[in-house]
């Protein structure tokens, strides 16, 4: 059920509103049925006692045998007139003088008569529907019985008893008619009006999609209601927040790796100055490393730049070039890229995250195999290799920066731990992303996906990190 339930907000007031409207109509059309019910039964009553004081006149001029044909004549399946010299109703049912003068006034008949009337529940007729009856009557659906005693002239008593059945439900067509053009105008008026709502709503969610991962500002649409427009202007002092942050966080770092360098060069100028060769080299080995990891910080620090706009790029081509550059100076990497695919990226950027995948894998994997798959939905390129894998916990974990499982501290052997890190960032600037995972046959395997064709990060929106 939960799946069947809308998701938007569109979606869900027009269910909401559906159901709200169709609880209202049930409750008016219960409302109506009662009502036209009551005045029904009400009418049966009125018919029933004209019609008796008629028959009681007809009956005081009538003689002989023809007071029986009156009887047949007048009496209906649910309605029974009999002349007996006692009442079928109790003087406890007696009218009030007042009540009593208004039905003889209605009947015709003499104001001073004593007329009785009462109504109750029907009594079972006798048969097998006996039972049937009782269960009705339980149930409080059983018909009324209406009975009215009125006195003649020669001292006998007219006996009248009819039944009135509850009438079922039956509603005329035009309640039918206006329920559907209600409905109708109802959820017309609402779709209007959400969509109003629910447009601008959308198109500034894609707006605050687009923006890169250097928080560049993307003009958010200013159309729609006052409280869509305030959430827009307030996105809006967000992104330009979050640009001046970014900037000044890349002025402080280009600074920053300005100033580390420049001691780095002058140590290793007075490094060559050691005679001891050993010490020389280990002295150099130790400069090259923080060399490598001040470069791959601020790489990763700076995260993108807008020096390299976006460019069609084949990627099947930009994965051929790959596998043979790395091949020629390790274990060997093999493609498969059957789907040509060219997307809008940043060439450098990407071969970049690539590379950087693809060094993990012969480091750790003894080689490579890359395949390229390209679907109605994202562009994938599969990276595999045959090592021992990585354990469940640490699949994530080794995006997050200075993560390095290999223990060993070793420059050569476990890299500076932000290899990693700056491939998913690269990829997220592009739309994109790169998952982990193990191999059921041993080995892990590295998911690269990025968008479509038209997804590529737009000029200047998305920057990538410097090569």
């Amino acid at each position: 059920m939960r799946r069947l339930r809308p998701r938007g907000i569109l979606g869900q007031l027009a269910l909401l509103i559906l159901a709200a409207f169709l609880a209202a109509q049930a409750a008016s059309v219960w409302i109506f049925a009662g009502e036209r019910g009551e005045a029904l039964r009400i009418a049966q009553r009125i018919e029933t006692v004209e019609r008796a004081g008629t028959v009681a006149r007809l009956l005081e001029r009538a003689e002989g045998d023809e007071r029986a044909l009156v009887l047949e004549a007048a009496g209906t399946r649910l309605r029974r007139f009999t002349l007996a010299p006692e009442p079928l109703v109790g003087p406890e049912a007696a009218l009030h003088p007042r009540l009593r003068a208004r039905l003889l006034g209605r009947l015709g008949l003499d104001p001073g008569r004593d007329v009785r009337l009462s109504e109750g529940p029907a009594a079972p007729r006798p048969g097998p529907g006996g039972r049937l009856h009782g269960r009705l009557a339980e149930a409080g659906i059983a018909p009324v019985e209406m009975r009215l005693s009125i006195p003649l002239d020669e001292g006998a008593w007219l006996n009248v008893t009819s039944r009135v059945w509850r009438p079922g439900v039956q509603l005329p067509p035009a309640i039918l008619g206006t329920t559907l053009v209600s409905l109708a105008l109802l959820m017309g008026a609402l779709w209007l009006g959400l969509r109003r709502i629910t447009g601008p709503l959308r198109r500034l969610a894609e707006a605050a999609d687009a923006v890169g991962a250097d928080a560049q500002p993307v003009e958010m649409p200013r159309d729609g209601p006052r409280e869509v427009q305030a959430l827009a202007e307030a996105l809006a002092r967000m992104q330009r927040r979050l640009a001046g942050m970014m900037a000044d966080r890349t002025r402080m770092l280009a600074a920053l790796g300005h100033d580390l360098r420049s001691p780095i060069t002058a140590l290793r100028l007075r490094a060559e100055m050691v005679e001891d060769a050993e010490t020389r080299e280990r002295m150099t080995a130790t400069l090259d490393e923080m060399q490598e990891m001040v470069e791959a910080t601020l790489a990763y620090a700076r995260g993108v730049s807008p020096d390299q706009p976006p460019e069609p790029v084949e990627l099947a081509a930009l994965l051929a070039e790959l596998a043979g550059e790395l091949s020629e100076t390790g274990p060997a990497v093999t493609v498969a890229a059957p789907v040509p695919a060219v997307l809008p990226l940043r060439r450098l950027a990407v071969r970049r995250a690539l590379r950087n995948l693809l060094e993990n894998a012969q480091r750790y994997g003894g080689g490579a195999r890359m395949r390229l798959d390209a679907e109605a939905g994202a562009v994938r390129v599969v990276i595999e290799d045959d090592g021992p894998g990585l354990p469940e916990a640490d699949l994530e974990r080794v995006f997050d920066p200075f993560v390095r499982l290999e223990t060993s501290r070793s420059r050569e052997t476990g890299g500076t731990g932000l290899g990693l890190p700056i491939a998913r960032a690269i990829l997220r600037a592009h739309g994109g992303d790169v998952h982990l995972a193990n191999r059921a046959a041993g080995g892990l395997r590295a998911t690269v996906t990025l968008p479509p064709a038209a997804s590529g990060p737009p000029d200047g929106d998305a920057k990538s990190p410097t090569a």
